[in-house]
Protein backbone atom coordinates (compact mmCIF):
# COMPACT_ATOMS: atom_id res chain seq x y z
CA UNK A 1 0.00 0.00 0.00
CA UNK A 2 2.96 2.23 0.94
CA UNK A 3 4.62 1.67 -2.69
CA UNK A 4 0.82 2.74 -4.34
CA UNK A 5 0.78 5.84 -2.49
CA UNK A 6 4.36 7.06 -2.97
CA UNK A 7 3.41 6.24 -6.94
CA UNK A 8 0.36 8.05 -6.28
CA UNK A 9 1.97 11.13 -5.17
CA UNK A 10 5.21 10.92 -7.77
CA UNK A 11 2.18 10.81 -10.52
CA UNK A 12 0.34 13.91 -8.56
CA UNK A 13 3.85 16.02 -8.40
CA UNK A 14 4.17 15.33 -11.83
CA UNK A 15 1.04 16.27 -13.42
CA UNK A 16 0.53 19.68 -11.15
CA UNK A 17 3.91 20.74 -12.32
CA UNK A 18 3.05 21.58 -16.18
CA UNK A 19 -0.35 23.68 -14.19
CA UNK A 20 2.12 25.23 -11.94
CA UNK A 21 4.40 26.19 -14.50
CA UNK A 22 1.73 27.97 -16.84
CA UNK A 23 0.30 29.22 -14.17
CA UNK A 24 2.97 31.06 -13.07
CA UNK A 25 4.59 31.78 -16.23
CA UNK A 26 1.14 33.57 -17.21
CA UNK A 27 1.17 35.47 -14.10
CA UNK A 28 4.63 36.91 -14.31
CA UNK A 29 4.37 37.89 -17.98
CA UNK A 30 0.85 39.42 -18.14
CA UNK A 31 1.13 42.37 -17.60
CA UNK A 32 3.80 42.58 -20.62
CA UNK A 33 1.43 42.35 -23.36
CA UNK A 34 0.24 44.88 -25.58
CA UNK A 35 -2.14 45.60 -28.19
CA UNK A 36 -0.56 47.18 -31.33
CA UNK A 37 -2.09 50.67 -30.48
CA UNK A 38 -0.83 50.34 -26.77
CA UNK A 39 2.40 48.92 -27.11
CA UNK A 40 5.71 50.75 -26.60
CA UNK A 41 7.83 51.68 -29.52
CA UNK A 42 11.21 48.87 -29.82
CA UNK A 43 13.37 49.34 -32.85
CA UNK A 44 12.62 45.31 -33.51
CA UNK A 45 9.49 42.94 -33.32
CA UNK A 46 10.51 38.97 -33.63
CA UNK A 47 7.73 37.03 -35.55
CA UNK A 48 7.72 33.40 -34.90
CA UNK A 49 6.81 30.86 -37.34
CA UNK A 50 3.88 28.65 -37.21
CA UNK A 51 3.45 26.31 -40.15
CA UNK A 52 2.81 27.09 -44.01
CA UNK A 53 0.83 24.41 -46.13
CA UNK A 54 1.76 22.22 -48.72
CA UNK A 55 0.74 24.84 -51.21
CA UNK A 56 3.46 27.36 -49.62
CA UNK A 57 0.63 29.54 -47.96
CA UNK A 58 0.78 30.36 -44.30
CA UNK A 59 -1.06 28.71 -41.45
CA UNK A 60 -4.31 31.15 -40.27
CA UNK A 61 -1.77 31.71 -37.24
CA UNK A 62 1.57 32.47 -38.71
CA UNK A 63 -0.42 34.50 -41.29
CA UNK A 64 -2.02 36.47 -38.35
CA UNK A 65 1.75 37.15 -36.88
CA UNK A 66 2.68 38.46 -40.30
CA UNK A 67 -0.15 40.69 -40.58
CA UNK A 68 0.33 42.10 -36.63
CA UNK A 69 4.18 42.68 -37.23
CA UNK A 70 3.05 44.85 -40.82
CA UNK A 71 0.68 46.91 -38.62
CA UNK A 72 3.61 47.34 -35.96
CA UNK A 73 6.11 48.35 -38.69
CA UNK A 74 3.38 50.51 -40.47
CA UNK A 75 2.20 52.25 -37.24
CA UNK A 76 6.36 53.46 -36.39
CA UNK A 77 6.09 50.82 -33.37
CA UNK A 78 9.43 48.87 -34.76
CA UNK A 79 11.85 49.91 -37.64
CA UNK A 80 12.69 46.06 -38.56
CA UNK A 81 10.90 42.68 -38.48
CA UNK A 82 12.64 39.54 -37.49
CA UNK A 83 11.14 36.36 -39.05
CA UNK A 84 12.07 33.56 -37.10
CA UNK A 85 11.29 30.25 -38.60
CA UNK A 86 12.99 26.75 -40.39
CA UNK A 87 13.57 25.53 -43.79
CA UNK A 88 13.93 21.92 -43.31
CA UNK A 89 13.01 20.98 -46.61
CA UNK A 90 13.66 22.75 -49.83
CA UNK A 91 9.86 23.55 -50.02
CA UNK A 92 9.36 24.64 -46.41
CA UNK A 93 11.19 28.38 -46.41
CA UNK A 94 8.93 30.01 -43.47
CA UNK A 95 10.76 32.68 -43.17
CA UNK A 96 10.96 33.51 -46.87
CA UNK A 97 7.56 32.90 -47.03
CA UNK A 98 6.88 35.00 -43.71
CA UNK A 99 9.16 37.63 -45.75
CA UNK A 100 6.99 37.60 -49.33
CA UNK A 101 3.57 37.98 -47.23
CA UNK A 102 5.17 41.32 -44.88
CA UNK A 103 6.77 42.37 -48.46
CA UNK A 104 3.20 42.09 -50.60
CA UNK A 105 1.82 44.33 -47.30
CA UNK A 106 4.17 47.36 -48.20
CA UNK A 107 6.97 46.38 -45.74
CA UNK A 108 10.04 47.48 -47.73
CA UNK A 109 12.36 44.03 -48.02
CA UNK A 110 15.32 46.25 -46.47
CA UNK A 111 13.61 45.95 -43.35
CA UNK A 112 13.13 42.77 -42.77
CA UNK A 113 15.51 40.15 -41.41
CA UNK A 114 14.92 36.29 -41.56
CA UNK A 115 16.26 33.71 -39.33
CA UNK A 116 16.02 30.16 -41.09
CA UNK A 117 17.62 28.42 -37.85
CA UNK A 118 14.25 29.07 -35.37
CA UNK A 119 13.41 25.61 -35.07
CA UNK A 120 11.70 26.56 -31.86
CA UNK A 121 10.99 29.17 -29.81
CA UNK A 122 13.79 28.71 -27.34
CA UNK A 123 16.27 28.74 -30.50
CA UNK A 124 14.50 31.72 -32.29
CA UNK A 125 15.83 33.92 -28.89
CA UNK A 126 18.73 32.27 -28.04
CA UNK A 127 19.89 33.34 -32.20
CA UNK A 128 17.71 36.48 -31.65
CA UNK A 129 20.16 37.63 -28.53
CA UNK A 130 23.64 36.02 -29.99
CA UNK A 131 23.67 36.17 -33.69
CA UNK A 132 21.38 39.44 -34.17
CA UNK A 133 22.44 41.14 -31.50
CA UNK A 134 19.08 42.23 -30.31
CA UNK A 135 18.87 43.51 -26.81
CA UNK A 136 14.89 44.55 -26.47
CA UNK A 137 12.14 43.54 -28.92
CA UNK A 138 8.37 43.13 -29.30
CA UNK A 139 7.20 39.63 -29.67
CA UNK A 140 4.56 38.84 -32.27
CA UNK A 141 2.33 35.34 -31.25
CA UNK A 142 -0.58 34.49 -29.79
CA UNK A 143 -1.74 34.54 -26.37
CA UNK A 144 -1.61 30.39 -26.48
CA UNK A 145 2.27 30.98 -26.82
CA UNK A 146 2.93 34.46 -25.76
CA UNK A 147 3.93 34.12 -21.91
CA UNK A 148 6.65 31.28 -22.74
CA UNK A 149 8.14 33.15 -25.37
CA UNK A 150 8.64 36.07 -22.91
CA UNK A 151 9.77 34.38 -20.42
CA UNK A 152 12.05 32.51 -22.45
CA UNK A 153 13.38 35.94 -24.39
CA UNK A 154 13.97 37.80 -21.13
CA UNK A 155 16.19 35.03 -19.61
CA UNK A 156 17.86 34.84 -22.65
CA UNK A 157 18.95 38.64 -22.35
CA UNK A 158 16.09 40.04 -24.28
CA UNK A 159 14.39 43.39 -22.87
CA UNK A 160 10.74 41.75 -24.22
CA UNK A 161 7.26 42.47 -24.27
CA UNK A 162 4.53 41.17 -25.99
CA UNK A 163 1.79 42.16 -28.89
CA UNK A 164 -0.85 39.28 -29.34
CA UNK A 165 -1.82 38.22 -33.14
CA UNK A 166 -5.24 36.91 -32.10
CA UNK A 167 -7.41 38.00 -35.27
CA UNK A 168 -9.28 35.69 -35.65
CA UNK A 169 -10.99 32.15 -34.00
CA UNK A 170 -8.60 29.00 -34.93
CA UNK A 171 -10.17 25.62 -35.01
CA UNK A 172 -7.20 23.85 -34.18
CA UNK A 173 -6.02 25.95 -31.78
CA UNK A 174 -7.01 23.74 -28.64
CA UNK A 175 -3.98 21.75 -29.68
CA UNK A 176 -1.95 24.17 -28.75
CA UNK A 177 -2.71 24.93 -25.66
CA UNK A 178 -2.19 21.50 -24.60
CA UNK A 179 0.87 21.28 -26.23
CA UNK A 180 1.93 24.69 -24.20
CA UNK A 181 1.64 22.63 -21.24
CA UNK A 182 4.49 20.30 -21.77
CA UNK A 183 6.36 23.14 -23.27
CA UNK A 184 6.70 25.60 -20.47
CA UNK A 185 8.41 23.30 -17.58
CA UNK A 186 10.67 22.24 -20.54
CA UNK A 187 11.36 25.90 -21.43
CA UNK A 188 12.26 26.46 -17.41
CA UNK A 189 14.50 23.48 -17.66
CA UNK A 190 16.11 24.80 -20.75
CA UNK A 191 16.40 28.25 -20.09
CA UNK A 192 17.18 27.90 -15.94
CA UNK A 193 19.08 24.55 -16.46
CA UNK A 194 20.41 23.29 -19.37
CA UNK A 195 21.12 26.07 -21.47
CA UNK A 196 21.66 24.18 -24.91
CA UNK A 197 23.27 25.77 -27.86
CA UNK A 198 21.25 25.92 -30.68
CA UNK A 199 23.00 26.29 -34.18
CA UNK A 200 24.60 29.49 -34.42
CA UNK A 201 27.07 30.99 -37.16
CA UNK A 202 28.36 34.31 -38.05
CA UNK A 203 27.18 37.32 -36.07
CA UNK A 204 24.87 39.48 -38.24
CA UNK A 205 23.55 42.37 -35.97
CA UNK A 206 20.68 43.93 -37.41
CA UNK A 207 21.88 47.60 -35.34
CA UNK A 208 25.60 47.09 -35.87
CA UNK A 209 25.54 50.77 -34.48
CA UNK A 210 24.13 49.12 -31.12
CA UNK A 211 26.97 47.01 -30.57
Amino acid sequence: MRVLLYLALATLFLVSIPSVARWWTDREYRGRMYTVESVPPRRVAIVFGAGIWPDGQLTPILEDRVETAVELYHQGKVQKLLMTGDNLFPDHDEPQRMYDHAVGKGVPGKDIVLDRAGLRTYDSCYRARVIFGVTEAILVTQAYHMDRALFTANHLGIQAIGVGADRRNYLYIRRYWWREMLATPLAYWEVLVSRPEPALGERLPIFPDAE
